[in-house]
């Protein structure tokens, strides 16, 4: 008898209030073990996650899943009220242990603990290896990096030991070494795994991958570079038969001029016997109709053909895949090359940013990268400690934690905000350019996917007035797919205005051209080398 699918989709639909349908009749099934869930930014991951968790409710049909389950959502470093006890999702254990430990002899509170008695100990072995042995529970989220939190969150999830597990983007803000924990933490994972990443070496880590694409799913066996390797098999295939279908549909045209030529010849000569007098007129007549009706029959058979030959072509196009671009321009910010744009790092040894320079801010995870840009923001000089000053007043930032837009207003909403004199036809122009159209453009901020998010901030920056002379980019390709990833640093490479970026992605910043890496390290040390060791 087969195994039932952890996950099942039955003619699963959704729609957002506003009627824009995220996705429509899905059907399929995810296996057991370990998937990776892959489709570009917009293509409803999240979304499909958010159902199958329980967090949205279908428009129609159903997503089941076999067993319990458990979920880490995109929007986790959004999250900053939340302790650690909550990323681990042990407070209400913790809660109710304490009300038990003060004398309380309430039901709810034993049901709450259950069996979990030890839970404090067995958080603690788990969190030993890690780095976070004497981390206090009640500690806030918002005094965590992203990395730490998205890190306590994904052992939290271990510990919970369902048999089902979704994770969204888990390594977003991971430095180096914190991913190498993930990845020893997915490959011993017990049950089911899903995963959303645009992390190609945890993608690779998987034992299925699942595509999410034009509203279908599609289940390939392996990895991503297996994935990756059918489906570049298959591209080639259809770009072949896209080829001969458009050379058949040719020749099917050129047959069917050809045959017109012949009738139009036919039909002169019938008629110039008939004005001879060479022939009775009721045969001519006759052999008129009869011509007629004939040349019918065969247009009627080569219009077939034609129709046929298009046909074939469209179904063979369909089958070709046409990745869409983002296309922007950023504009011209007439930076001078010697002004002095920014400082940081301390008082003994300040690092200065000139001109339109290209910086790289790198370092582990809590070694305050984040910290040190806010400092600079809020004009906290360099002095005993690391800090940083701005010598410009045109900045754009872009926060690692997607913060500072309003959540309820629309993506034209946000960004008419920092462009008054923009009109509404070019914000939309400026949102298209980013791949967000239409209902997109008009559905809530917080509605969207992480990588939509992340489009609206970018369109903030790009048509903030006046122009940014500098733009400091915390983590800027989290949740980003790989083809976005790329189009971004190609955008980023014909900006004119000095750079500052933060990010773990050693890939992102290889494609930057950047003048040198500031390094943040123990101790608050900041250090200067040259992008050599990311290329």
């Amino acid at each position: 008898m087969p195994l039932t699918p952890p996950i099942t989709l039955n003619h699963l639909s959704f729609a957002w209030p506003s009627g824009e349908i995220a996705l429509a009749n899905l059907d399929g099934t995810f296996p057991s073990g370990r998937t990776g869930l892959i489709g570009a930014n917009g293509s409803g991951k999240s979304t499909l996650l958010k159902l199958i968790a329980g967090q949205l409710h279908p428009t129609s049909g159903t997503a089941e899943s076999s067993a319990p389950l458990s979920y880490l959502p995109q929007t986790l470093a959004l999250e900053q009220d939340a302790t650690v006890a909550e990323l681990l999702g042990i407070q209400r254990i913790l809660a109710a242990l304490e009300a038990i430990e003060s004398g309380s002899v309430d039901p709810a509170h034993f049901d709450a603990v259950g069996a979990n008695w030890d839970v404090e100990a067995r958080v603690r072995a788990e969190l030993e290896p890690l780095g976070f042995g004497g981390l206090d529970l009640g500690r806030k989220a918002s005094t965590l990096s992203g990395g730490e939190a998205m890190l306590l969150a994904v052992t939290g999830l271990r510990i919970a030991d369902s048999p089902i597990t979704l994770l969204d983007e888990p390594t977003n803000n991971l430095d180096r070494p914190t991913r190498e924990l993930l990845y020893e933490l997915v490959l011993t994972w017990k049950g089911t795994l899903v995963v959303v990443s645009h992390d190609i070496e945890l993608l690779e880590l998987m034992e299925h991958t699942v595509e999410l694409y034009d509203g279908k799913l599609s289940v390939y066996g392996g990895p991503y570079s297996a994935y990756r390797e059918q489906l570049e098999t298959e591209q080639l295939a259809a770009e072949q038969a896209a080829r001969t279908a458009q050379a058949s549909l040719k020749v099917e045209k050129r047959q069917r001029v050809e045959a017109e030529t012949k009738l139009a010849r036919a039909k002169r000569k019938g008629r110039a016997t008939q004005l001879s007098g060479g022939m009775p007129k009721i045969l001519a007549n006759h052999l008129r109709q009869k011509s007629e009706a004939n040349a019918g029959k065969m247009r009627s058979h080569l219009d077939g053909k034609v129709d046929s030959a298009q046909a074939r072509l469209d179904e063979a196009d369909q089958r070709v895949r046409q990745v869409e671009h983002i296309n922007i321009e950023l504009p011209d910010p007439k930076l001078p090359a010697g002004k002095q744009v920014a400082v940081l790092g301390s008082a003994q040894d300040p690092f200065i940013i000139q001109g339109a320079e290209r910086v790289g801010l790198v370092g582990p995870n809590g070694s305050g990268k984040t910290t040190l840009l806010r400092q600079m923001l809020a004009g906290v000089a360099p002095g005993s400690g690391l800090g940083g000053k701005l010598f410009v007043d045109r900045v754009g930032y872009l926060p690692q934690r997607l913060e500072g837009l309003d959540g309820q207003l629309s993506a034209m909403e946000n960004v008419a905000s920092v462009a008054p004199t923009a009109t509404a036809n070019d914000v939309r122009q400026m949102l298209a350019r980013l791949l967000l159209r239409g209902a997109s453009a008009d559905r809530p901020l917080a509605a969207l996917s992480g990588g939509e998010r992340f489009r609206v901030y970018l369109a903030t920056l790009l048509l903030a007035e006046p122009t940014p002379q500098l733009l400091i980019l915390d983590e800027p390709t989290n949740n980003l797919d790989v083809d976005s990833v790329r189009q971004l640093s190609e955008a980023l490479g014909a900006y004119k205005g000095a750079l500052l970026v933060v990010s773990h992605d050693q890939h992102f910043l290889s494609q930057l051209d950047l003048d040198y890496l500031l390094e943040t390290g123990p101790g608050g040390t900041l250090a200067k080398s040259y992008p050599d060791p990311v290329r």
